[in-house]
C-alpha cells in the first residue's frame, strides 16, 4: 500500500504539536532543584562548592544539579589567604605556603592552570641565615656568607647542617621521623571515595586516619615521649610553632606535627597570591556570589533554611554550610547550636619595607643579622619571627613581622632604623590549641546544617580546610541527595572566564 510521505510527515508535526502542551506541563510542574547556601569564600567555602559540583551526578529523584549560592562579608574572597603590596611587589599576608603533598592544593592549581612557585628565600631555602633570639642575644645563629656562587652557597648550606645536627644530635632524625608517619596517616584522606568512609564527626574522620590520639595530649608531651632532646624542643620546635601558629610548644600534638612539617623543604606557593585558589574554584562551579553580604541570622523552618543579611536580604536554602569560623562572628542561629567553646588566636603581621636597626640585636652591621629570626617562648618578647621577603639593596629590604599583639610605632623605631613603608593586619588566624581538643560536629543540627571549620581544631591549614570541605560535600550529597552516586567523575583542567574580585591588602 502506498502512503504519500507528505501526508506521513504532516502527520507527525500534528502529532508533536500535541503533545507540546502535556511536556511543557510536565517541565514547569518539575521541583526545581534544591539550594545550597554556602556562608564564606575562603578555600573551604570554596571547596564545598567544588566537590558538590565535582561528585554530584544524576538520579531518578534528584535529575538535576542543585543551585549554590556563596556569601562573603568582605568585597573580595579568598578567606584568610590574602596579599599585601610592598614596593611594588606582592606578598602573602595570611596562608602563605603549602606542602608538597598538599594534593587537594595541588589539584586545584593544575585544574585552574595557576602557576607555583616556590616561597621567599627566607621561608623555604636551605642557604637561607638563621637566628633564635631570646631577648637580649642570639642564642644560635647559622653561618652568612655574602656569595652569589652556587658551590658557595652550597658549602655554606653543608656546614650550617653540620652545626644544626652537632647542636641537637639525633633527635633530629626522631623529630622527622614523627612527622613523617604523621603527613602518612594524613594521606589517607586522598584514597579514592569508594575506600574510604564518609564522616559526621571530626572525631571519626580522625580516628579513621589515626590521628586522633595526637589531639588528646600537647606537642611537648609527644616530643618527650619519643625521648626528643629538650634542648630542640625548647628551641628549633618552639620558633616552628611559633611561627607557624603563634603558640608554644603546649598546643595539641597533631596542630604541632603539622606545623613542623610546614618547616620542611619543598614548600610552595600560587604564583600571584593563594586566593587564586578560591577564586577559581569559585568561577568554576557555576556559583551565585553574594560579596559584601553578611550573613547574621540562619534560621530552621522545618522544609528549609532562611537566611537573614544585613542587607536585609532574605534567602531561602535546602542545605546551609557554615565554612567560616564561627569564633568571631555575629550569626543567630533558630534553633541555637551547640559547639565547645574555642578562641582564636590573632596573629598580627606587620610588613616593613626599610632597614633593621643591628643595635636591637646587639649587632654592629644589617649583614649581621639572619633573614630569619625566630624567637624562644618568652611572654616579654614583642614578636615570633622576621623574616626578610625581598632585598632590592643593602638599604632597601622589605621585612614580615609576626606578633601576638599590635607592633606600635614607637616599637617598630627601636627595630628599625628606618621605615619606608609599613602595612599592618590583624589575622584571627587559627584556633588557640589546647588539649585534649574537643570538637564541633560537622552537622550542627541534625538536619542540614554543615560546619567545615569543626575540623580546624585538629590542625588548622588550606589543605585541612579542603580536606574537610570535601568531606562535608560528600556528606551532603549522601544525607541530602541520598540516591546521588559518590562515583568520582573524571577532571579536566580549565581556565576560569572571569576573575572574581580581589585586592590587596
Amino acid at each position: 500500500m502506498y502512503s504519500d510521505p507528505k501526508s506521513s510527515f504532516s502527520f507527525l508535526i500534528l502529532f508533536f504539536l500535541c503533545l507540546q502542551p502535556l511536556i511543557f506541563s510536565l517541565s514547569t510542574n518539575a521541583s526545581p532543584p534544591p539550594t545550597v547556601c554556602i556562608v564564606g569564600s575562603g578555600i573551604g567555602g570554596s571547596s564545598v562548592a567544588h566537590f558538590l559540583r565535582h561528585y554530584f551526578h544524576p538520579s531518578p529523584s534528584q535529575p538535576r544539579p542543585p543551585n549554590i549560592k556563596i556569601f562573603e562579608r568582605s568585597y573580595v574572597v579568598g578567606g584568610r589567604m590574602a596579599t599585601v603590596s610592598i614596593g611594588g611587589e606582592t606578598f602573602e599576608a595570611g596562608a602563605s605556603v603549602l606542602h608538597p603533598k598538599n594534593y587537594h592544593a595541588l589539584n586545584y592549581s593544575n585544574l585552574l592552570g595557576l602557576k607555583v612557585k616556590p616561597p621567599p628565600a627566607s621561608e623555604d631555602d636551605d642557604s637561607m641565615s638563621l637566628g633564635i633570639w631570646d631577648g637580649k642575644k642570639f642564642v644560635f645563629k647559622t653561618l652568612q656568607v655574602d656569595s652569589k656562587f652556587p658551590l658557595v652557597q652550597k658549602i655554606v648550606s653543608y656546614v650550617n647542617s653540620f652545626r644544626i645536627f652537632f647542636r641537637y644530635g639525633f633527635s633530629l632524625l626522631k623529630m622527622g621521623s614523627f612527622v613523617e608517619s604523621t603527613v602518612d596517616s594524613f594521606l589517607k584522606y586522598y584514597e579514592s571515595p569508594e575506600r574510604r568512609p564518609i564522616f559526621e564527626t571530626v572525631d571519626e574522620m580522625l580516628k579513621w586516619a589515626g590521628l586522633y590520639n595526637l589531639t588528646t595530649q600537647t606537642l611537648q608531651d609527644e616530643l618527650i615521649g619519643i625521648k626528643l632532646s629538650p634542648l630542640l624542643i625548647e628551641e628549633l620546635v618552639t620558633v616552628i610553632t611559633r611561627i607557624n601558629y603563634g603558640q608554644s610548644v603546649y598546643i595539641s600534638g597533631l596542630a604541632g606535627a603539622v606545623s613542623l612539617a610546614g618547616s620542611g623543604g619543598g614548600l610552595w606557593s600560587v604564583d600571584g597570591g593563594n586566593w587564586q585558589m578560591a577564586s577559581g574554584l569559585i568561577n568554576s562551579s557555576d556559583v551565585s556570589l553574594h560579596l559584601n553580604e553578611e550573613i547574621e541570622s540562619i534560621s530552621y523552618l522545618g522544609e528549609y533554611y532562611e537566611l537573614n543579611s544585613t542587607k536585609r536580604n532574605s534567602y531561602s536554602c535546602e542545605v546551609a554550610v557554615v565554612a567560616t569560623p564561627l569564633d568571631e562572628v555575629n550569626i543567630r542561629f533558630s534553633p541555637a547550636v551547640s559547639i565547645p567553646e574555642r578562641k582564636l588566636q590573632h596573629t598580627h603581621a606587620t610588613f616593613v619595607r626599610g632597614l633593621l636597626n643591628p643595635a636591637y640585636f646587639g649587632l654592629r652591621t644589617v649583614a649581621e643579622i639572619p633573614e630569619l629570626v625566630g624567637t624562644l617562648e618568652d611572654p616579654d618578647l614583642p614578636f615570633t619571627c622576621i623574616s626578610v621577603l625581598k632585598q632590592l639593596d643593602e638599604n632597601d629590604i622589605t621585612y614580615k613581622i609576626f606578633s601576638r599583639e599590635p607592633m606600635s610605632d614607637a616599637l617598630l623605631d627601636s627595630i628599625f632604623s628606618a621605615r619606608l613603608q609599613t602595612n599592618r593586619i590583624n589575622w584571627g588566624a587559627y584556633p588557640h590549641y589546647k588539649a585534649p581538643e574537643l570538637f564541633a560536629p560537622f552537622i550542627l543540627d541534625g538536619q542540614h546544617l554543615y560546619y567545615v571549620n569543626a575540623f580546624e581544631n585538629a590542625a588548622s591549614t588550606m589543605e585541612t580546610s579542603a580536606v574537610a570541605a570535601e568531606n562535608v560535600a560528600r556528606l551532603i550529597l549522601s544525607r541530602y541527595f541520598s540516591e546521588a552516586s559518590l562515583q568520582s567523575s573524571n577532571l579536566q583542567s580549565f581556565s576560569p572566564d572571569a576573575d572574581v574580585s580581589h585586592f590587596d591588602l
